[in-house]
């Protein structure tokens, strides 16, 4: 049973404390809250192997695409496209070349933070810019990638004439040396059904259950999610008895994680 969470004003933050929940590692005093900022900077003042593993799927920079991005072939825009102005904080329209350095500064933060069986799930979407897929190896290459687990989320638009209409995004499976899974989750296929979540007022909201199927087959107590959003991996860790850290630069999206994760444990 989880006890009442208080709310920290000063950090935009859900204080945790809990019940039969084990939290003597070095990263306690980051444990079950939210913290609002810069993600590689409070990555930083993280201990170093602290975090057993990462859950996350960081903002895609899809409006920096062929076309200005959200754009059908006629060039008129798709009216219901939820990221058409970016997100609260990010107009998700990086130079790539700049969007890539900052993912790469992401991940090597996020490498910083694990135990030599640590692990992250990196949750992003190939698309095609100028004719060619981007399949975004110029942000993972050099990362120990030890497995691309497809998410197949069906659904989706697509007004190009020249490929299919996309209906999956892809996981990184980056992992230290000595990564195992949870005992029979091997067993688990590397494709996952698992539907979008269309119930959530974010504009690009992470499926509870897709965080769920990568902390559950894992052993990891400690989960960390840099780019929270609406909370979805920190809902699955506290379903899962787990602990978890949250971070979001987006004052609106750690409101919004803040009442999702307290409604959550009603």
């Amino acid at each position: 049973m989880l006890n009442q969470r208080t709310v920290d004003p000063h950090l935009d933050a859900i204080l945790s404390e809990t019940e039969n929940r084990t939290t003597e590692c070095s990263a306690t005093p980051w444990l079950n809250r939210i913290h609002c900022g810069d993600c590689v900077t409070i990555m930083n003042q993280i201990p170093a192997g602290s975090i057993d593993i990462i859950v996350t799927s960081p903002p895609y920079n899809l409006r920096n695409s062929t076309g200005n991005g959200l754009k059908n072939g006629s060039g008129g825009k798709w009216e219901n496209a939820a990221l058409l102005k970016g997100y609260t904080d990010s107009d998700d329209a990086m130079p790539y070349g700049e969007y890539v350095a900052w993912q790469r500064r992401c991940l090597t933060a996020m490498m910083r933070l694990l135990p030599e069986n640590g692990a992250i799930f990196y949750n992003h979407k190939w698309r095609v810019q100028n004719g060619l897929l981007q399949d975004r190896r110029d942000i993972v290459s050099d990362f120990p990638v030890r497995q691309i687990i497809v998410w197949r989320r069906a659904g989706g638009f697509n007004f190009n004439p020249g490929y299919f209409v996309p209906t999956y995004e892809v996981i990184y499976l980056i992992c230290k040396p000595d990564f195992k899974l949870a005992p029979r989750a091997n067993g688990l296929g590397d494709v996952w059904e698992i539907p979008q979540d269309y119930n959530n007022p974010h504009p690009a909201p992470f499926p509870i259950e897709l965080a769920r199927r990568c902390i559950e087959s894992t052993t990891a107590q400690v989960i960390l999610d840099p780019f929270l959003g609406s909370g979805s991996t920190a809902i699955a860790a506290e379903a899962l008895n787990r602990n978890w850290v949250g971070i979001d630069i987006s004052k609106d999206y750690c409101k919004l994680a803040t009442e999702r994760i307290q409604a959550a444990r009603k």
